[in-house]
């Protein structure tokens, strides 16, 4: 994963991580991906998109700034069973002066179904005060640029959706 960035990063529509595994020691008593490991998962693809964008380990520590998740929202469609490769895509789908809205899904790396959706708001967080800041204007910049590379995607089902139950009445 990149450290830093010194180069003009190129936004490729959508976002693509490089491929991981399900370790073994990932998979439950069900026979498969306990569902801490989904959030993981995505968490080490948001890393690489957040590398990309210049905001990986070194910005936190050279700018005093870094990342927390306000809000997600994960789907489970289908089982991940152990030693699975697995890719994540990540859309840029909205932004501010502090926030992104994020839309992941995780495929089978070699099969290419869908196994889960993430859908989250990030908070750039000052990491002395704990509070949520603007971004830099460098930042912003390669913000808008990801965003703009994403614009054009078709939309994606699932994207905005509650958790609730139907009225049994």
């Amino acid at each position: 994963m990149l450290d830093r960035i010194d180069f003009e990063p190129v936004f490729f529509a959508p976002f693509v991580s490089s491929s991981m595994k399900v370790e073994t020691n990932w998979i439950d008593y069900n026979g498969h991906l306990n569902v801490a490991y989904y959030t993981l998962i995505f968490d080490r693809a948001l890393d690489e998109a957040l590398c990309l964008l210049g905001l990986g380990p070194a910005y936190a520590r050279g700018r005093g700034a870094s990342f927390f998740t306000g809000e997600s929202h994960i789907r489970y469609a289908r089982e991940l069973a152990p030693d699975s490769p697995v890719r994540v895509t990540m859309r840029l789908l909205d932004y501010d002066e502090k926030r992104l809205h994020l839309f992941q899904s995780l495929h089978h790396a070699r099969d290419g179904w869908v196994s889960a959706t993430s859908e989250q708001i990030t908070l750039h967080v000052d990491l002395g005060s704990r509070r949520v800041v603007p971004f830099p204007d460098d930042v912003l910049e390669r913000i808008a640029t990801m965003r703009a590379a994403h614009a054009g995607l078709p939309p994606l089902d699932g994207v905005g959706r509650k958790v609730s139950m139907p009225s049994r009445s």
